[in-house]
C-alpha cells in the first residue's frame, strides 16, 4: 500500500507538499546549539525547511537562535511560526528580519501571528481590535521589509520611517489566520497562512476556500498554506495518543484551536495528532495534501528510536517526492 501510495502521488505532483520540521519541541531546552544541530539533521535527511516558534512568555527570541542557525546551517529555508505581533512593533520587526537576512541571504519565511489573548494578558499587553491590529501591522511590516520604508497612519499602529537596509528581493510573510477575518486579511496581504492544530477537513472546507477568495479578489496569486501537526510513527497508538494529549492539553483549551478540533469534529490535540502505523500516518499525510497543504512542518512527537527511526523514515520519503 505504502509504495503504490508513494508512486500515485509521484505522479499528482500537484498533490505533493513540500515537506519540513518544525523544531518548536526544543524551545524549552533554550539551546540554540540544540536546535543548530536539530536544523543540520534536517538538512542531512533532505527536508525542505526549518521552522522555530517564539513563545511569548519564556522562550529564546527566536529570530537571533534562526540568524545563529541560519549562519551554521546551509540550504534549508528557515522560518519562524510564529512571532507574535502585540509585543513588537512592526518597525522593530522590520529591523530584526534586516539583520537576519544581511547575515545569511535570502531564505527566510516570516511567520507572524496575533498569538492568544490569556498569553497577552500575562504580559500586560491588550488584546484589542485584533482584526484591526494585524491588517494595520501589515501594512505598516510588509512596505518596511521589502521596500525599506513606510508612510502610514493607522488607527492603531503608524509608522513613517525609512531603513538602511536595502532588500534585494521580497520576503515572504506568511499568518497564523484560523477565524474567517483574518484569514481574509491573509489572503489580502500576507504570502499565505501557518497552521497549528488544523485537520485536513478544516482545511478543505474552511481554510483554502476563505483565504484563497480574499487573494483572488485581491488579485493575487495562490498562497501557502503550511500546517504542523504532532507526528508518530507508532505500533501503541493509544498510548502516544494519551501522551499528546496529556502533554499538550493547554492547546485543547485555548479559544481559537478549540474552534478548530469543533470544526474537525474532535476533541482535543491527542485526536488531531498524525500518529498510528506506516500507513495510516501515510494516509494523514495524503489527506492533508489532498486537501490544499501546500508545506507540511513536521513536529515529531516520539518516545523512543524506534518511533523516532520510523517516523524520520517516513517523513524523509515525503521529502523526496517534493
Amino acid at each position: 500500500m505504502l509504495i503504490q501510495q508513494f508512486e500515485y502521488y509521484a505522479d499528482r505532483k500537484e498533490l505533493i507538499v513540500k515537506v519540513g520540521i518544525n523544531g518548536t519541541g526544543l524551545v524549552q531546552k533554550a539551546s540554540i546549539d540544540l536546535i543548530t544541530k536539530d536544523a543540520q539533521r534536517a538538512v542531512d535527511d533532505g527536508f525542505s525547511s526549518y521552522w522555530l516558534a517564539e513563545h511569548p512568555t519564556g522562550g529564546l527570541d527566536a529570530m537571533t537562535v534562526l540568524t545563529v542557525v541560519g549562519l551554521n546551517v546551509a540550504n534549508i529555508e528557515l522560518g519562524t511560526a510564529i512571532i507574535p505581533t502585540f509585543p513588537r512593533h512592526p518597525m522593530v520587526l522590520a529591523g530584526q528580519v534586516h539583520t537576519l537576512l544581511n547575515a545569511i541571504g535570502n531564505r527566510f519565511t516570516l511567520g507572524i501571528g496575533l498569538s492568544h489573548q490569556g498569553m497577552m494578558q500575562s504580559l500586560g499587553i491588550p488584546f484589542e481590535r485584533p482584526i484591526r491590529h494585524l491588517r494595520e501591522y501589515l501594512s505598516v511590516l510588509n512596505p518596511l521589509i521589502n521596500e525599506g520604508r513606510v508612510s502610514f497612519q493607522g488607527e492603531m499602529i503608524s509608522c513613517d520611517a525609512q531603513t538602511f537596509f536595502r532588500p534585494t528581493k521580497p520576503t515572504p510573510v506568511v499568518v497564523a489566520a484560523l477565524g474567517p477575518q483574518a484569514l481574509k486579511v491573509a489572503g489580502q496581504l500576507a504570502d499565505g497562512t501557518t497552521l497549528a492544530w488544523v485537520g485536513p477537513r478544516t482545511v478543505r472546507e474552511h481554510i483554502v476556500p476563505r483565504i484563497s477568495e480574499a487573494a483572488a479578489n485581491a488579485g493575487r496569486p495562490a498562497l501557502r498554506i503550511i500546517a504542523t501537526l504532532p507526528v508518530c510513527v507508532t505500533e501503541d497508538e493509544a498510548r502516544v495518543r494519551s501522551m499528546i494529549a496529556d502533554t499538550l492539553k493547554l492547546y485543547g483549551q485555548l479559544p481559537s484551536y478549540k474552534a478548530m478540533f469543533e470544526r474537525e469534529g474532535l476533541d482535543g490535540p491527542g485526536d488531531l495528532a498524525i500518529v498510528g502505523s506506516i500507513a495510516k500516518v501515510d494516509d494523514s499525510l495524503a489527506e492533508l495534501a489532498e486537501a490544499g497543504v501546500t508545506d507540511f512542518a513536521a513536529s515529531e512527537f516520539t518516545s523512543n528510536d524506534n518511533e523516532r527511526t520510523q517516523t524520520r523514515d517516513l517523513l524523509k520519503k515525503w521529502a523526496q517526492l517534493a
